[in-house]
C-alpha cells in the first residue's frame, strides 16, 4: 500500500502492464536463510498475468525462490527530469511498481515456449536468426514465474510545483522527456566476414529511434 504521495498511485492494471512490458530490468528482494535481505537485479518479462525471470540452475537466490520463498520485485522506468525553479521541487517522471508473491517453476515441457517468449521480448525476430537451445542448456536453465496478483504502481508525471515566489522569479522551468535509443551495433571480434547486421537488430535500433 502506497502511504505517501498517494496521489501518484494507479490501480489501473493496463498501467502496469505498460510499466512491465517497456521495463527490462526489475529487482527481486527476500531475506535469505541466514535473516539478512538480499536484492538481486535481472532481466523480467510479462507473460500475461506473470512476469518471467530465468538463469542458471546453479544460482542460489533463484533455487531458493523456485522453492516458494516470499519475495517482491521492483520496476522503474525513467522518463524525465522535471525541472523545477529550486532544487528543492526538481523531481523525476518516473512509473514505478512493487509486486508482491511466491515464484513458481516453470515444467521442463514448458521451458522452451517461456524462453523464447523471453527472447522475443529482448529482441523481436531473433528466435528465428539461431539456433534452438540444446538438451543441456536447458537443463542448465532454471525459469521463473511470477503472478501479478498483489501490486503497487506510483506514477510521476506532473508539472513543476513551484511556489508563486519562485514562478515570479527568472529561472527556467518545465521537463526533460527522457528517451531510449541504440547506437550503431558492434560486431563481435570474432564475427566471421561476410555476415551481416541481422534483420532484428536493425528493426529494434529503428523502432527505438527518438522521435524529432
Amino acid at each position: 500500500m502506497i502511504t505517501r504521495l498517494r496521489t501518484k498511485a494507479r490501480t489501473d492494471r493496463t498501467e502496469l502492464d505498460a510499466l512491465l512490458d517497456a521495463t527490462r530490468v526489475g529487482h527481486f528482494a527476500f531475506v535469505d536463510d541466514a535473516g539478512g535481505p538480499v536484492v538481486i537485479p535481472t532481466a523480467v518479462v510479462r507473460d500475461g498475468d506473470r512476469v518471467l525471470a530465468h538463469g542458471s540452475t546453479g544460482s542460489r537466490w533463484m533455487r531458493s525462490l523456485s522453492a516458494g520463498r516470499q519475495t517482491c520485485l521492483a520496476v522503474t522506468a525513467l522518463d524525465g527530469l522535471v525541472i523545477a525553479r529550486s532544487a528543492f521541487e526538481s523531481s523525476f517522471h518516473y512509473r514505478s511498481a512493487v509486486l508482491f508473491g511466491r515464484c513458481t517453476t516453470v515444467p521442463p515441457d514448458a521451458k522452451p515456449a517461456a524462453l523464447d517468449l523471453i527472447t522475443e521480448a529482448l529482441l523481436p525476430g531473433r528466435s528465428a536468426e539461431i539456433r534452438r537451445p540444446t538438451t543441456r542448456e536447458l537443463e542448465a536453465t532454471l525459469v521463473l514465474a511470477f503472478p501479478i496478483s498483489e501490486w503497487s504502481l506510483k506514477v510521476s508525471d506532473d508539472w513543476p510545483e513551484d511556489p508563486p515566489e519562485d514562478v515570479a522569479a527568472q529561472a527556467w522551468a518545465g521537463v526533460l522527456p527522457m528517451v531510449v535509443g541504440y547506437a550503431p551495433p558492434r560486431p563481435a571480434p570474432d564475427l566471421r566476414a561476410g555476415i551481416g547486421v541481422p534483420a532484428s537488430v536493425t528493426a529494434l535500433r529503428a523502432a527505438a529511434a527518438p522521435a524529432r
